[in-house]
This record gives C-alpha cells, sequence and structure tokens, in this order.
C-alpha cells in the first residue's frame, strides 16, 4: 500500500504542476521542457508499469473473493444435503447414522462459516483496492494529458525561437542595405562615388579654367596682330597724302 500511495503521490504532483510557472523562472525554457517531457515519459512508463501490477494483483484478490463465495455456496449446500439425509435416517429410526451426517453437515457448516468469513474480510479491501485503481487510471490520464501540454508548449517555444531568430536575421540584412542609413555599404559607395563625381567636376573646372585662359591669351594676341596692322595702314595712307597747307598762311 505504500508503493501505491508513494505513486498516488508522485502522480499527483506531476499532474498538478503548472508549466507557465516553471517557464517563467527557467533559465532556459527549451532545456527546462525537454527535461520535464523526459521525466514525465519516464515517471509514465513507470506509473503504467505499478498501475498494471496493482490490477492485477486485485484481479487475484477478486478471484479468490469469487472462489470464496463460491466454496460458501457449495459447503453450505453439502450441509443442507447432510442435515437433510439425517433427517431422513432419523425418521426411519436410524439415529447412529443420522447424527454421522449431522456431524457431517456441522463440518459443512464450519467450511462455509470459514469461507463466508474469508469473503467478508477481503471485501473491504477490494474494495479499496478498486479505487487505488481508479485513481491510478484517472492520474495516469492527467499525466499524459501533461505531457501533451508539455511537448505542445516545447513545440512551441521551439517555432518561437526560430521565428525569433529568423526575423533577427531579417532585420539584419534590411538595416545592411537601408540607403539611409549611413553605414551602410550603399550609403558608403554612394558617397565614393559622389567623391569621385566632385574630384572629376573639379578636373573639369581646373581644366575649363586654363583653355579660357589660353583663349584669352588668343584673343590678346589677336587684338595686338590687328593694332600693328592698323598703325601699318595709317603709315602707309600718310606716305602718299599731300602736305597739310595751314590755314594761317593764306
Amino acid at each position: 500500500m505504500a508503493q501505491k500511495q508513494s505513486i498516488l503521490g508522485r502522480i499527483g504532483q506531476l499532474t498538478r504542476a503548472n508549466i507557465n510557472s516553471l517557464l517563467d523562472k527557467a533559465e532556459d525554457p527549451e532545456k527546462m521542457l525537454d527535461q520535464l517531457v523526459r521525466d514525465y515519459t519516464s515517471s509514465i512508463a513507470e506509473a503504467e508499469e505499478a498501475v498494471a501490477q496493482t490490477i492485477g494483483n486485485l484481479r487475484l484478490a477478486e478471484a479468490d473473493h469469487a472462489e470464496d463465495i463460491s466454496a460458501s455456496r457449495e459447503w453450505g449446500q453439502k450441509a443442507i444435503a447432510a442435515s437433510q439425509k439425517a433427517d431422513t435416517l432419523r425418521t426411519s429410526g436410524q439415529s447412529a447414522e443420522a447424527d454421522k451426517f449431522d456431524n457431517l453437515a456441522k463440518i459443512a457448516l464450519g467450511k462455509q462459516i470459514g469461507f463466508e468469513n474469508e469473503a467478508k474480510t477481503a471485501a473491504p479491501q477490494i474494495a479499496s483496492q478498486n479505487e487505488v485503481v481508479e485513481k491510478l487510471k484517472t492520474g495516469l490520464i492527467g499525466m499524459k494529458g501533461k505531457l501533451g501540454e508539455l511537448q505542445t508548449k516545447r513545440d512551441q517555444l521551439v517555432a518561437r525561437s526560430k521565428t525569433a531568430e529568423a526575423q533577427a536575421k531579417v532585420q539584419d540584412a534590411v538595416k545592411s542595405i537601408d540607403i539611409l542609413d549611413p553605414t551602410s555599404e550603399v550609403s558608403r559607395f554612394e558617397d565614393k562615388v559622389r567623391r569621385v563625381e566632385a574630384q572629376v567636376a573639379g578636373q573639369a573646372e581646373l581644366a575649363a579654367s586654363s583653355l579660357d585662359a589660353q583663349f584669352e591669351q588668343l584673343e590678346g594676341d589677336s587684338t595686338a596682330a590687328e593694332v600693328e596692322a592698323r598703325l601699318s595702314e595709317l603709315k602707309g595712307l600718310g606716305a602718299g597724302a599731300p602736305p597739310a597747307v595751314d590755314p594761317a598762311a593764306q
């Protein structure tokens, strides 16, 4: 009986366990759930073995009880038969034979009483064992239900963990290509391109400035040449013209 009570106590403790409370206190919920699943599976196997043994013992006790009841009836019938035979013999004047069968009836009645007492003694024990077996069966059902709850919680937790990891990877990937993020590869590449473009623009501007200076110099040379040409022309005109008349001399 002590073993049965111990099993019932363990079953009750396991079926009353608050999984959510245990998860809240656990540093690594997934590992804790894996351990709980192993513990529950092992405990269920042990409990099933104990329940099977208890049921087996109960069925033997019930069979013995049934045999006691059957034997009690048989000895009762033998007592009746012996008593009736004694009455018949005594009626016919065979007192000695009658007494013999009355003694047989008494022996049969003693046997009947013995089996009746055994049956009466076993009845409450059998009733108690039946209650224990029913509690064990109910506890097993509860344990199996709790095991299913544990397995579901574990699967949900693993799925949530994998989803969170996937989301974190996606966020990291998105962050790495965020063109608004100055630390992103795209932003750094864009900045590099802008610096090259600025350098090319500066070189173009410098080249343009040099070219303008050359054209300005060329224009300056052209103007000087024009001045010289016109001066020569003026000189040529001056050599072929008549001397100028002084108005005062006239």
